[in-house]
């Protein structure tokens, strides 16, 4: 039974990243249709083709590894500027390898091309026309990624803690370094404030000092700035109100969970809030839209740093850090365990793989804004760049520059294509043999 839901994790993994793929690329199909782009192709996935259909002009199909996918726009290099042949010919010569490359590249872009198709290749289309065509694709994962976190916190909840006392530490145990309360007290340890002070769970707080407490994050706030002095608290226990007066003491407490370095000395009483899952607002899901977007920007420039970290983890070097990037395939086993933990109620897990796929478009669409062949964010900016080039011109009284020859970023094209080869395959071997696990 393990085994069939952990192969149910992964298969809604895989189906959702599809899914995802061909929203992106649908995302290009669409608005290159309403601008009359001649497409060709539209194909969910890579390799061996599945599945086709011809409807018009274009081929929609499926192929058999579905990690990625492809609309072809005809027309995304422009031709050759030859006065000698027509308007959609290309030179037959060059003069060395890359010009050679360019050169074949135009070759097979314009096979299709004929008469009738003259002002529906995508160079001729304006500006503004191609960068809606190249952006709505990120635009499509970035949208969905906010639905789906929005259906996972609006609609279903997000555990936080609560003004109830779940649990009364017995003693004060200063975090230190990666040290957490989470060992046992010995004799030398003092008597937490809390539980000489006769705090019980169940409590739930009412107020600090006289300031009415609203949320966990008020209680928190109030007992840290008591520093060592006496605290006048009042709690609700069985229906009824207590004044409890403990003297709260200075420690060393954690102000980052996610980085138990960072410490900062604070007022500390010693009781544990109770967690429950509470609806959240539309402004919550874009705070998690903006932490995330920024935790994906530092991955993103600290690229080649973690994925030799991973190539190390993957040697057995060192460990793999959690917070680290992954493959498709360490995605993929992870919601694989995450449908398999018994322990974890089935909700929670089909939350968990949402939470997965909403985190995949999010780096999707970022990933895809990065300035360099072959993302879209290639296109945008080769085409804001023509743009400017050409109101520099005007503003100069120049001749039209012209558009700019996009083939010749072929080598760069290359050039991270074999990059995006050998990260992938880094990353497919830490995630094979050194694995982030979740649960």
């Amino acid at each position: 039974m393990t085994v069939l839901l952990f192969l149910l994790g992964v298969v809604l993994f895989v189906v959702g990243l599809a899914v995802s793929i061909g929203l992106h690329e649908a995302g290009h199909l669409v608005p290159g249709k309403l601008f009359n782009v001649k497409v060709t192709q539209f194909f969910i996935g890579f390799g061996r083709t599945l599945w086709s259909r011809q409807r018009g002009e274009t081929e929609y199909g499926v192929k058999a590894i579905p990690l990625g996918g492809y609309c072809k726009l005809v027309g995304m290099v422009p031709p050759n500027a030859d006065p000698e042949q027509s308007d959609t010919a290309v030179r037959s010569r060059s003069t060395g390898m890359f010009a050679q490359l360019v050169s074949d590249t135009k070759e097979a872009e314009y096979e299709t091309v004929g008469p009738h198709d003259h002002g529906r290749l995508f160079y001729d289309k304006p500006a503004w026309q191609r960068i809606v065509i190249m952006g709505s694709g990120v635009a499509i994962n970035l949208v969905l990624a906010f639905v789906l976190f929005a259906i996972s916190f609006i609609g279903y909840g997000v555990l936080q803690p609560t003004t109830t006392v779940a649990a009364v530490s017995e003693c004060v145990v200063a975090v230190r370094g990666d040290e957490q309360a989470d060992r046992g007290c010995t004799d030398a340890d003092p008597e937490s404030p809390a539980a000489a002070a006769g705090f019980e769970p169940g409590d739930r707080f009412v107020s600090i000092n006289g300031e009415p407490i609203d949320s966990w994050s008020d209680s928190q706030r109030l007992i840290r700035a008591n520093g060592d002095r006496q605290a006048t608290i009042v709690v609700e226990r069985d229906g009824r109100e207590v004044t409890l007066t403990p003297t709260t003491t200075v420690t060393a407490v954690s102000t980052d969970p996610a980085d138990p370095e960072r410490t900062t000395q604070a007022g500390f009483l010693g009781v544990v809030p109770d967690v429950a899952r509470e609806r959240e607002g539309v402004g919550y899901v874009l705070t998690t839209m903006v932490d995330g977007t920024e935790r994906t920007l530092r991955i993103i420039g600290t690229m080649p740093v973690r994925v030799w970290e991973a190539g190390r983890a993957a040697l057995g070097l060192e460990d793999r850090d959690p917070e680290g990037p992954m493959s498709v395939v360490g995605a993929g086993r992870i919601a694989g365990d995450l449908a398999s933990a018994d322990e974890i109620p089935v909700a929670e897990r089909l939350n968990a793989i949402l939470l997965l796929l909403a985190g995949l478009n999010l780096f999707l669409g970022l990933v895809n804004l990065v300035p360099l062949p072959p993302f879209d964010g290639a296109g945008i900016a080769t085409t804001l760049y023509e743009s400017l080039r050409r109101r520099w011109a005007r503003l100069r009284g120049r001749p039209d520059p012209g558009g700019v020859d996009s083939a010749r970023l072929l080598p760069v094209t290359y050039a991270m294509a074999a990059v995006i080869l050998v990260v992938s395959v880094v990353l497919i071997a830490a995630d094979i043999f050194a694995p982030i696990r979740l649960v």
